[in-house]
Order: C-alpha cells, then structure tokens, then sequence
C-alpha cells in the first residue's frame, strides 16, 4: 500500500430499539445531521452501511451531501451474542472481550464477529479509493476497533456513544487509531 488510507468507523445514531428495522428518533435524526456535518469535509469517497435500518439512516445525510450512494453491507450487522435473552448480558459480553473464542447459544464469538467485520476493511484497504465510512453498531465496532488496537475491550465499548466515531489511519506500515466522536474521557 503505497498511498494512506483512512477509515472512519461510525456507531449509527439513536434509534427506537435494536431491531433491524428500528428508526432513528428525533434525536437520532440530529444526530445524523450533526455527523454529516462532522465528517462533510473528510474526504470520504465510499460509504458503506449496515443493512439495519438505524445504521442507514445514520449514513444518509452524509451520502446526501456528498452525493455518493451508500452501499449496504449485510457484514457490518450487529454482532449477535445469543439467540436466547441473556439477563446477564453484560458480564457475559465483557468476558466475550477478554476470550474471543466464546460464543454463547446461537450466537456467534468475538473472532468469528471480528473476522467477517475486519474482512470488509482489508478489502478497503485494496481499493483505489483513500477514504471510507462504515456505518455499523456498537459491538460490531468495538471488535473492529480491537483488531487494530488490541487493548480496547469492554470498557472501551461501554464508553461509546450514539453515534460515535473511530479514526483509523493507515501508512506505510504504521497505523494510528483515535476516537473523534463522543466524550473522550
């Protein structure tokens, strides 16, 4: 890779639940706008999105301005950590952080998440174009996060916000990660 590429990791915005067809609220519509606004001079040439409805609600306005279209991305769906309800869930996602081999009753581990998810960035990273927008959801972008820094786990997820944006910058050999959205505490 001759060239430096950049890719903007973007938790989507407030939506009325987690189910793939949840909208975004009020809130989560200015949120979208206010995003848009963020990153409108980023250079960002390719978006792509979850096919959850939130997430591509999340990356519209952004696509609007740019006037690019958003290619949806059925890998960057939310990680499913079981097919039961878990009332421990937590505690059961943040072991997931620390042993990435584990995965619960029909859900699906942190590596095998991780994998489907850094795959699309790999493929990125062999495009012609520099700079990329992934819309997609709070575990799912976790784990992406993991994979180029290594130290960040549940806590690092706990602390996301709605929406939220992870910076990814690759040179040469180097690559150097920041958090540009949210509270940086």
């Amino acid at each position: 890779m001759n060239t430096s590429k950049t890719i903007y990791l973007i938790r989507h915005c407030e939506a009325y639940g987690q189910q793939a067809e949840a909208p975004l609220t009020a809130s989560g519509k200015r949120q979208a706008n206010d995003l848009a606004n963020f990153l409108k001079e980023e250079g960002i040439q390719l978006i792509l999105s979850s096919t959850s409805l939130r997430a591509y609600e999340s990356a519209k306005p952004l696509a609007e301005r740019l006037q690019i279209p958003i290619q949806n991305e059925e890998r960057l769906i939310e990680r499913k950590l079981s097919s039961r309800n878990l009332n421990n869930w937590q505690s059961l996602l943040e072991q997931s952080f620390t042993d990435l081999e584990i995965a619960y009753e029909g859900g699906e581990s942190s590596r095998q998440a991780m994998t489907r998810a850094t795959d699309i960035m790999k493929e990125c990273l062999q495009r012609q174009e520099n700079r990329f927008a992934m819309v997609t959801h709070g575990n799912l972008l976790a784990l992406m996060w993991k994979y180029v820094d290594p130290s960040v786990g549940f806590i690092e997820w706990s602390k996301l916000s709605n929406p939220d944006v992870i910076q990814i910058n690759y040179h040469s050999d180097r690559v150097s990660v920041k958090r540009i959205w949210g509270d940086n505490d």
